[in-house]
């Protein structure tokens, strides 16, 4: 660790750049980590906050809540506990003369059941009425605020936020919580039909219905649209970076080694044994990559800070482990790969 630290010291710039290079590459990898987290938490944030075990849908929606309804005549069949709540899915588009368009989730709730009861507001209260709503935060950001009326689609009717609630989106929307009559209306549906599906706390809950079909949270979650192709491209994306800065660091490493040949053939010509070197050769490829980790960590967290909230970056601890884990593992196995070349050095080259 002495050598290879005054080393370092004695030849700055050299280390330096390299330190950069790996601050590059995890800045890089710790950005993609944070924006794949990220967007995958606004594909299922409302989801994650209901603590969903279980969906019940009609069991040729293609597990999709948007495209599911489950009808009276089968709802009254059924006995719910605390542990369920009916929910309508449709998308909207929602307007506001003196605000922009936002594209947006409708989900209509029977507010006496476990999702509008356990729902957390950040500003405003509950709906009273039928005509009153309460938006993800993210409203706030694009001018939204209390009282305001607003209009769903070509509907004519105007319907007033009264609340704000955060993490409330779904398929990377935010969402609109109303009620199922609202819901109703939008969907253009008689009174026959209750609701998209059931969300349930119970991983077990079964209707007893053959038309309708319980599924596992995680089975519905992996079903959302673009959900598992986003998550496979950034953890290829991931990989394939891992793959390449192994190479760029080996690279790197290798090269210096055959430059710093003749030193090493000179300190084996004064007795310093080949396992010293070979420990050095580790120990300077871990202060570099710590080095340039440490860097990389500090610049994302203070992109994190200045990105603009519509950016969905968000990091997960140990998804960030693991990413710190490998970046360390190969430069140790980067360090690795020129060892046989220290093992070979011959001290009669430097005596001669």
């Amino acid at each position: 660790m002495y050598l290879a630290w005054k080393e370092i010291k004695h030849e700055k710039l050299r280390y330096g750049l390299i330190v950069g290079m790996i601050l590059l590459i995890s800045y890089l990898v710790y950005i993609l980590s944070g924006l794949s987290f990220g967007l995958a938490q606004q594909s299922t944030e409302a989801i994650t906050s209901w603590g969903a075990q279980s969906v019940i849908l009609d069991k040729d929606a293609n597990t999709s809540l948007q495209q599911s309804m489950l009808t009276k005549s089968q709802t009254d069949k059924l006995t719910l506990t605390k542990k369920e709540s009916y929910v309508g899915q449709t998308p909207v588009v929602t307007k506001q003369a003196q605000h922009k368009n936002v594209s947006a989730q409708f989900l209509g709730l029977d507010w006496a059941q476990f999702i509008g009861t356990k729902l957390t507001l950040v500003y405003g209260h509950k709906p009273t009425k039928a005509n009153q709503v309460v938006v993800d935060d993210a409203f706030k950001t694009d001018g939204y605020a209390l009282g305001d009326k607003i209009q769903f689609n070509s509907n004519k009717d105007h319907y007033t936020i009264v609340g704000f609630t955060h993490n409330a989106k779904i398929d990377i929307a935010p969402v609109v919580y109303g009620s199922l009559s609202t819901w109703r209306d939008l969907k253009k549906l008689p009174a026959t039909f209750t609701a998209s599906g059931i969300i349930s706390r119970d991983a077990d809950y079964s209707t007893g219905i053959a038309q309708l079909k319980t599924y596992p949270v995680s089975t519905f979650i992996n079903k959302l649209p673009g959900y598992s192709a986003q998550n496979m491209t950034f953890t290829f994306m991931i990989a394939f970076l891992m793959i390449i800065s192994l190479v760029v660091i080996a690279v790197f490493l290798y090269i210096l080694t055959i430059q710093k040949i003749p030193n090493y053939a000179v300190l084996r010509a004064q007795g310093v044994p080949s396992g010293v070197l070979v420990n050095n050769t580790i120990s300077q490829a871990l202060l570099l990559v710590f080095g340039g980790l440490a860097l990389g960590s500090s610049l994302t967290a203070l992109t994190a800070k200045l990105l603009p909230a519509a950016v969905p970056i968000a990091f997960n601890w140990p998804m960030l482990i693991g990413v710190t884990a490998g970046i360390l593992l190969t430069g140790v196995v980067g360090a690795l790969i020129p060892v046989k070349l220290i093992l070979k050095v011959d001290p009669v080259t430097v005596i001669s």
